[in-house]
């Protein structure tokens, strides 16, 4: 026997090394960036919409509630609507769902362009196409939250550039609506917005994402599967617990927060400072999602919840009737705070809740914060009537750092690992 013999017996002898492992699918594949254009494009669509309808009702002669009752169906239909959208997502994928929503929105928004560009619709056209407009977006929502942990390996990263490119959308939809709205009409707005829906529409029939078994069609009852989701729901003591001091900070902060704010600074120092202080806003809401993109905490809702502390010092500073640039200081301060706490949220809901559940997950998280959200805003008017402005404010102030101690209180939110 030779020695080359005893070399190669040698050698088989030998395991060969392991293959490294395989590389995690970069950040800006092809799923995500046709998800990333579809996300872009209708946020800057949803954005023209109140701007569309305040100048089309009232240059029709309407008054300004109708504005209020057709963007309030819309929120109302959506707070409806949103946990069966949950449901349906589960059961025939996100992506479906998502294509169909934005495929029943498009018509509606091309019957508004038409409609303000001949003239002046009915209002009972505009009140219903809201609605619809509002069932199409609850039938939607759901599935961004289950989406996302299949088309992105860094979860946190990706909602953090959706967070980014969400908040630059925010701020131009209005103003593209309001120079579109000058130089043409309302219509033109309409018209925009219904193309944002065949893009996004699009995009999303174009992402091609591996099934995974719970896609697979499902046999129970539309009640059994929400029964189903609840039970998840309630077996997550992090989850309902944020969601339930979540409504409260709805009900008393967030959804007060936003009609006190318009109404004190439009009041005080004009449309024009007002619009300033949202852009200002929004500004902060990018710098938020870049924050998020490079902090990563072990403890991502403690992180978050710490971070949430900077929203009252801006309700502080409106009860207190602080100057303009103050104001704006706040404004920015807030929109990072909340940014960072969105981002954080997410990435936790989507990497600890078992994705055949998640679509059901979002939805209850959704529905229970805006339902509250809308009931505080209806509330905030009144009540600031009865004690004052800036005291609701200032007692908002004083409620954002108790909802900030609750979080942190409680175990299995301050101690979630990040994953």
């Amino acid at each position: 026997m030779t020695d080359n013999t005893y070399k190669s017996e040698a050698a088989e002898r030998i395991p060969a090394p392991p293959e490294p492992p395989a590389e995690p699918p970069a950040l800006w594949n092809r799923n995500f960036r046709l998800f990333f254009v579809a996300r872009a494009v209708a946020v800057f669509g949803e954005g023209m919409v109140p701007v569309a309808f305040a100048a089309g009702l009232l240059g029709a002669g309407h008054p300004g509630s109708t504005v209020g009752y057709a963007l309030g169906g819309w929120t109302a239909a959506f707070a409806l609507f949103v946990l069966f959208g949950g449901v349906l997502a589960d059961r025939f994928t996100a992506r479906r769902m998502m294509i169909l929503a934005d495929l029943l929105r498009l018509p509606g928004a091309a019957v508004l362009a038409v409609s303000f560009t001949l003239g002046s619709p009915p209002l009972w056209a505009v009140y219903t196409l809201s609605l619809l407009s509002g069932m199409g977006a609850a039938l939607f929502q759901p599935g961004v939250a289950s989406t996302i942990p299949r088309i992105a390996s860094d979860v946190q990263r990706a909602n953090a550039v959706l967070r980014v490119a969400e908040a630059l959308m925010t701020m131009a939809g209005p103003a593209a609506a309001g120079l579109l709205v000058a130089l043409w009409d309302a219509g033109a707005a309409f018209a925009v917005n219904g193309a944002t829906f065949a893009v996004s529409a699009l995009c999303l029939a174009l992402m091609r994402i591996a099934p995974i078994p719970s896609d697979s069609l499902r046999s129970d009852s539309l009640g059994a599967e929400l029964v189903g989701g609840w039970h998840e729901f309630k077996a997550r003591s992090w989850l309902w617990g944020v969601i339930a001091i979540w409504t409260v900070y709805g009900l008393t902060v967030a959804g007060p927060m936003v009609p006190l704010t318009a109404s004190l600074v439009t009041e005080d120092h004009g449309s024009a400072a007002y619009g300033v202080l949202m852009a200002v806003n929004g500004v902060g809401s990018a710098v938020g999602g870049l924050l998020a993109l490079r902090l990563r905490p072990r403890a991502p809702l403690a992180a978050g919840a710490v971070a949430l502390l900077g929203l009252p010092v801006n309700l502080a500073l409106l009860g207190l009737a602080a100057p303009v640039p103050l104001l704006a200081a706040g404004q920015f301060i807030g929109g990072t705070a909340f940014a960072f706490w969105l981002v954080m949220w997410s990435t936790a809901v989507q990497t600890h809740v078992p994705q055949e559940a998640l679509n059901r997950m979002h939805a209850y998280d959704v529905a229970g914060s805006l339902l509250m959200m809308g009931v505080g805003r209806t509330l905030s008017g009144p009540v600031a009537a009865a004690v004052g402005t800036e005291q609701v404010l200032l007692a908002g102030a004083g409620i954002a750092v108790l909802v900030v101690g609750a979080l942190l209180a409680v175990r299995p939110i301050r101690t979630l690992p990040r994953l």
